[in-house]
């Protein structure tokens, strides 16, 4: 045998051993599965190159951590603003609030409440009355009442009248109730109508008084001038309520 053949022959047998390794390699599952861990290798390499890449860029990343950190300052510096804020939000708010109220409150609705807005009643003290008798209407007097004071005064309800020594005071007409109290400023009069007795002579137990005082709702009476021959007087003695003019006292 030459050595061209021999050297042929071996060429030829590594080549059918060659193939029926490989044909062994892709029959055998657990040689193809092997493969595993040459993906493990690669993902140890991945976790070599992941780890060597925080190494370069990573670590520049890692800095905004500390970026992180100082974000985290801020916001506790904001949550100490807004706390500051908030407390002096409540504060300034409240106090200045409150102190609104209180001053308006305790000067605007405090001070009228103490000086009030009611007047005094009109009443002797205070006041001058006089008794005139009128043509017409026939048998009226008229009171007329001035405030001699420096202040308004309220004439409230209705005089009461005694002509000489009358035990009672007459009636009041309810039909001249005025809408409203009558006030006298200083220098202002207010007025009244007294009906003395019936005009046809159908009033009893008439009599001639010849003084005269006034009673008021309120405070101190006093006494008005009459006529000096007095004036006639019968159980139809009847007074108006106090008016604000005199058309409105003669008007009963």
């Amino acid at each position: 045998m030459s050595a061209r053949t021999t050297r042929t022959r071996l060429l030829a047998a590594t080549t059918v051993a060659l193939a029926a390794l490989a044909l062994s390699a892709c029959d055998n599952g657990k040689g193809v599965r092997s493969e595993g861990p040459s993906g493990g290798s690669s993902a140890s390499s991945g976790s070599s190159a992941g780890q060597s890449a925080p190494a370069t860029g990573g670590g520049t990343t890692a800095k905004p951590a500390g970026t992180g950190t100082g974000t985290g300052t801020a916001g506790s510096t904001g949550g100490t603003n807004a706390k500051g804020s908030g407390s002096t939000g409540g504060s300034t708010g409240g106090s200045t609030g409150g102190s609104a109220g209180k001053s308006g409150t305790g000067s605007k609705g405090g001070s009228p409440a103490k000086t009030g807005t009611r007047n005094v009643a009109c009443d002797g003290s205070d006041t001058r009355t006089t008794a005139t008798v009128v043509s017409r209407p026939l048998n009226h007097l008229l009171l007329t009442v001035t405030n001699t004071g420096t202040r308004n005064c309220d004439l409230t309800g209705y005089p009461m009248p005694r002509f000489g020594e009358a035990q009672a005071v007459p009636p009041v007409a309810e039909e001249t109730h005025p809408q409203a109290v009558v006030t006298l400023a200083p220098g202002e009069s207010g007025y009244a109508g007294v009906l003395l007795s019936s005009a046809d002579g159908s009033g009893g137990n008439g009599y001639t008084a010849k003084t005269l005082e006034i009673n008021f709702d309120r405070g101190r009476s006093t006494a008005a001038a009459l006529p000096a021959k007095g004036v006639y007087v019968d159980d139809r003695l009847t007074v108006t309520y106090w008016q604000q003019t005199l058309d409105a006292a003669l008007g009963y």
